[in-house]
């Protein structure tokens, strides 16, 4: 079947970095569906892509994007074959940026009427947080979690499953304009890194307390420091190098970057009861596609029942993709932002 996609083509630039090509779909396999795509999602691994700094994204020229809203038009012969015809959410390993995907059946669930850019949010974003927050280290009722981009698309659905929970949670967020969002959203204290020191923000925060919690997708400079703020029982999670992406000098920037973070004592971990935990969300479909399967339509029902409200950061048209790209890398966008291409 051919159809087109937005390629990646060079790094760099957004305006330059994506062009718009045919491409014949290979043949399904047996528990494979293909969608006809209504919308994709971003994600800010599509921008470390672009930058030549994600070693996950395949060579280029490839189609990137994890997420994407659309109908399901055909199913393998050992797929669930009640999807054909379905408007559904699916999570995609590469190639959402394109007019149709081919993902397996476990990656997709049906869905209503929704709006799609809600829809996109509890994709790749809503599961990440649901995994961390549900399911791989539970928040608990008397949990303090700090949350790192607060105002992003994972950080506003953090704060909402942490509140939902009945933990206290600190939003950092990095402009003035982002404090009153992840109020509106439950935080019970905002720190802003841009306006002082955002460490002695949270000590203020927690009066002498601990954080049990770090939500953490930034890591460099602010590995240390978050650790320093964890108490006994603590919990780092990272899950993205965001401080990385903004970084010009290559190799250089690297190696600065995972000096900042220092090296890691397993014996000091256990000393001082605190814990690292990594996540990949790619790493686990890959490994355990059950655990992705039970994340995805647990926050689509959290969200169908109106516990979660995702943040739009705005549906652009496809033709005006690399403006989108460069409003996710900007750092000024809230919530998630989707692509509609149909």
């Amino acid at each position: 079947m051919k159809t087109e996609g937005y390629f990646l083509i060079k790094k760099g630039d957004a305006k330059q970095a994506f062009e718009l090509r045919s491409f014949e779909l290979p043949a399904l396999k047996s528990n494979e569906v293909i969608v006809e795509v209504e919308a994709f999602g971003l994600n800010y691994a599509d921008v470390m892509a672009r930058r030549g700094l994600y070693r996950e994204a395949p060579p280029m020229p490839c189609i990137v994007g994890y997420e994407a809203v659309g109908k399901v038009i055909e199913v393998g012969h050992n797929a669930d074959q009640s999807l054909v015809g379905k408007r559904v959410l699916a999570f995609c390993r590469f190639g959402g940026y394109a007019k149709h995907l081919i993902t397996n059946d476990y990656a997709v669930v049906p869905v209503a009427n929704e709006e799609a850019i809600e829809l996109l949010a509890l994709s790749t974003q809503g599961v990440t947080a649901y995994y961390m927050a549900e399911y791989l280290t539970p928040v608990y009722e008397r949990d303090t979690v700090l949350v790192h981009a607060a105002a992003g698309g994972v950080g506003t659905l953090l704060i909402q499953m942490a509140k939902r929970r009945g933990a206290t949670v600190i939003a950092k967020v990095g402009r003035t304009e982002k404090e009153a969002l992840v109020k509106e959203l439950g935080a019970d204290a905002v720190v802003n890194y841009r306006t002082g020191d955002y460490v002695e923000q949270v000590e203020k925060a927690l009066n002498g307390g601990r954080l049990d919690v770090s939500y953490n997708p930034v890591a460099g400079s602010t590995y240390k420091k978050d650790m320093s703020l964890l108490g006994s029982g603590g919990r780092m999670i990272l899950f993205g190098g965001s401080e990385l992406s903004g970084s010009k000098l290559g190799i250089l920037s690297a190696l600065s970057f995972v000096f900042k973070m220092g090296r890691i004592m397993p014996i000091a971990l256990m000393m001082r009861s605190k814990n690292i935990l990594g996540v990949n969300m790619l790493k686990i479909a890959d490994n355990k596609p059950e655990v992705l399967k039970h994340c995805l339509r647990e926050v689509v029902k959290l969200y169908q029942s109106g516990d979660l409200k995702p943040q739009s950061g705005g549906m652009y048209e496809a033709d005006k993709l690399a403006e989108a790209h460069a409003m996710l890398e900007s750092g000024n966008s809230t919530g998630k932002i989707g692509v509609r291409i149909k």
